[in-house]
């Protein structure tokens, strides 16, 4: 039998870090995960996922992750049920986490959560040049020469239709 989820989405909150009677470190967080298709209405619909990730794992993972912040995960679905204060049965369906992944980086995560937050920043400044850019900039002319026709990404390659297989 077969029971594996994978998941790639974000974070709608911060992870929530707890730890049992016995030490055993358990994070749960919910997971905003976007719909491959659109619905009548042209929109695309969002599955909000509950997880529960245990011990070192959900340390590491509460460390490196905040609300927003892109993230792959790796487990298997589980259900299980307890008893309320009132005698009612409550069912809870999450998945129980096994491997993650971090899919941006930290800085990127908080440019995004700038961005978001802030529309009008135009503090961005251009990448400062270092003494290496220079020695780059003549292994790249000496590419030019011999004919690398790959040297130059950002502008159109000159090829003939007679070049083309098809």
């Amino acid at each position: 039998m077969i029971n594996r989820v994978v998941l790639v989405g974000r974070l709608t909150r911060d992870p929530e870090l707890r730890y049992t009677a016995n030490g055993a470190a358990v994070a749960s967080f919910t997971i905003a995960v976007n719909r491959q298709f659109t619905n009548s209405q042209g929109e695309r619909e969002t599955d909000f996922i509950n997880c529960v990730i245990w011990r070192k794992a959900a340390e590491n993972f509460t460390n490196f992750t905040h609300k927003g912040s892109l993230v792959g995960i790796d487990g298997r679905l589980q259900t299980r049920n307890y008893e309320n204060q009132q005698g009612q049965r409550v069912y809870v369906t999450e998945v129980v986490v096994e491997n993650f992944s971090l899919l941006e980086s930290r800085k990127g995560a908080e440019n995004q959560q700038q961005n978001s937050s802030n529309t009008n920043d135009y503090s961005h400044q251009p990448p400062k040049k270092s003494r290496n850019d220079a020695v780059n900039t003549k292994s790249d002319v000496a590419n030019s020469k011999s004919g690398d026709p790959f040297y130059n990404n950002s502008k159109p390659i000159d090829i003939s239709d007679d070049d083309l297989p098809f």
